[in-house]
């Protein structure tokens, strides 16, 4: 404490400096307009804020806030909530271009953030409000307000600077410091990152009093450290690419404020573990926006070119990524402030690369095999994974795969559902998109796969090479109590001009099994052909078959539906292939053909 007591005192002051560095002597302003390869954002944000002047700040009214306590849905009080946040930010990155005309409608947004009953929102409130509470936006929104705070301390009259310095302490800092420890600082997921990072770096802006600084500084130091203990050596973020882009994102953020501040004395950028993290997210893209998007992740992609940028800087392993996979400035529906600023801010000119390179990887500590393929014939991608059934954002899901070319997803992953009030409850496997109904994985007896961190793939092979990767998981644990003594899970991905995957399954039971059934899941609806074959047609050029041997299987397919992360409705196949005569070892083999 003591050292972190003296590193404080010694601190750089605060003003754009921490920003701009050596790049610009102007400050953010100056270097934001002579950026002229950000054209494309600004013309984004403008014709956001033109849109935003025209309509009215939505009201947080009681009968808002009480929507999630009566019917569990999160969607009509947040909807409300993240609007005031795009006001907030699209009024305040404008004000760096255009006061004139913006900084009155970023005044009236600062002082009605300021009024809010909470900066919680109402999923992450106990019953009863108590005032120390500190969630994700909450502390986030501290980040905000301190951060516009210092860019726009001219432009800013002395009340209202007064009044955030006010907010965000009695809001965040102080509680922080009274009524702590949160269950979030040692969270070994994007919690800790976001919440203590956001915290951190709301300190290290507005914070004068050196004792303080350094007493909220010692407790994110460790939530860092309790973050990073979640990821094995490998990398791998378990929660999915949308969670690595959150809470790593917020990560850097804090990190790179603290290292500036502390005039490098405080580096977390040093540490091999977060060289592998950087480079999770070009591991995970399979084919233009799409991913492997295991665990409570969206199925397209995109990226903030800000955080990948400036990975790619700290970072040799790290590729910037293609321009053309940027995240639009309206595509985040929370409106975080941090990530849109430093997509201004970090994002360089003429640093994009074409296209990924193609690559397999295998992941060992989460036990994913990750592979794009180019060829004469296209992009293609595949990914399995192993894994346990108790991750962050957990899905019933050992042994399943996706497949994917030319941008369609023929074998997919349901992805992240709707956030209801049972999503993270005893209900969560109900849902579609998280148990292993919704997966490409067996179904035996009847049963699925029954959550649990005892419920793990054992791996039995893991190749990742030049023209075939391969991936072999004894999955028989999620199986409890079905009398089985294995469940060999074989998948193997050729590497052609035209590239096939196939699987098979070896079942060794201790009892006779009553049933057995192959799920493979697919939101293209299943062509039966003459030949007995299955046929999935994409939507552009490729085709995927699916043989079998006929005489093993009864084939059904079942419709179903989910709704996805944004409340919209989606449908989905289950192609379900039923043993008609399970023997105790049994032996069952697919190939899947892009034609």
């Amino acid at each position: 404490m003591t050292h972190l007591l003296e590193i404080v005192k010694n601190m750089e002051p605060v003003d754009e400096r921490l920003y701009t560095g050596n790049r610009n002597a102007g400050g953010v302003k100056q270097y934001l307009s002579e950026a002229g390869w950000l054209q494309e954002e600004w013309g984004e944000i403008a014709a956001e804020g033109e849109r935003l002047l025209e309509v009215p700040t939505p009201e947080l009214t009681y009968a808002l806030f009480q929507v999630y306590a009566k019917t569990g849905s999160r969607r009509e009080y947040e909807q409300a909530y993240f609007e005031r946040r795009r006001r907030l930010n699209t009024f305040a990155l404008l004000s760096l271009r255009s006061p004139e005309k913006y900084l009155d409608p970023l005044l009236d947004i600062l002082w009605a953030i300021c009024d809010e009953y909470s900066w919680c929102v109402p999923a992450h409130l106990p019953d009863r409000l108590a005032d120390n509470e500190i969630d994700l936006f909450a502390a986030e929104t501290g980040f905000a307000l301190a951060e516009i705070s210092v860019l726009l301390r001219p432009q800013l009259p002395p009340l209202m600077s007064d009044r955030i310095r006010s907010e965000v302490k009695r809001r965040v800092l102080t509680p922080f410091l009274a009524h702590g420890p949160y269950a979030w600082e040692t969270a070994t997921h994007n919690w800790s990152a976001v919440c203590a990072g956001s915290v951190g770096a709301a300190a290290l802006l507005l914070e004068e009093d050196a004792r303080r600084l350094a007493d909220i500084l010692a407790r994110t130091e460790q939530s860092m450290e309790h973050y990073l203990s979640g990821f094995g050596e490998d990398g791998a973020c378990l929660e999915g690419i949308g969670y690595w882009r959150y809470g790593f994102g917020y990560f850097v953020y804090y990190s790179d404020l603290l290292l500036t501040r502390s005039k490098g004395r405080l580096d977390w950028f040093r540490r091999e573990k977060v060289a592998q993290i950087a480079a999770f997210q070009q591991k995970c893209f399979l084919c233009g926006d799409q991913v492997a998007n295991f665990s409570d992740s969206h199925p397209r992609n995109h990226v903030h070119l800000g955080l990948s940028h400036k990975l790619a800087e700290r970072f040799p392993g790290v590729t910037p990524p293609p321009a053309r996979l940027r995240a639009p400035y309206t595509e985040d529906h929370c409106s975080r402030w941090a990530p849109a600023l430093r997509n201004l801010l970090w994002t360089r000119g003429g640093t994009d690369a074409d296209d990924w390179e193609s690559g397999s990887t295998y992941l060992p500590d989460a036990k994913w095999l990750v592979a794009r393929h180019r060829s004469g014939g296209g992009v293609f991608g595949f990914a399995a994974k192993g894994g346990c059934n108790d991750e962050p954002h957990n899905h019933n899901d050992l042994g399943h795969f996706m497949l994917v070319a030319e941008e369609t997803v023929f074998l997919c992953d349901l992805g992240a559902g709707e956030y209801r009030k049972g999503y993270f409850g005893d209900e969560r496997y109900v849902y579609d998109c998280n148990g292993s109904q919704g997966h490409s994985v067996p179904i035996v007896n009847g049963s699925c796969q029954a959550p649990g961190a005892e419920r793990r793939a054992d791996v039995l092979e893991a190749a990742a090479g030049p023209r075939r990767d391969r991936l072999k998981l004894d999955i028989s644990g999620a199986y409890p109590d079905q009398g089985l003594e294995a469940l060999d899970r074989d998948l193997e991905w050729e590497k052609g001009e035209l590239p096939s995957l196939k699987l098979v399954d070896e079942f060794r039971f201790t009892l006779p099994p009553e049933s057995i059934a192959e799920r493979f899941v697919t939101q293209i609806k299943p062509q039966f052909q003459d030949d007995g074959s299955i046929i999935l047609i994409g939507a552009g050029r490729r085709s995927l078959r699916i043989d079998f041997d006929q005489d093993l299987y009864r084939v059904e397919m079942t419709e179903h539906s989910f709704t996805n992360h944004f409340g919209v409705d989606e449908g989905w196949y289950g192609i379900d292939f039923h043993v008609l005569r399970p023997a105790m070892n049994q032996r069952l083999e697919f190939a899947f053909r892009f034609e």
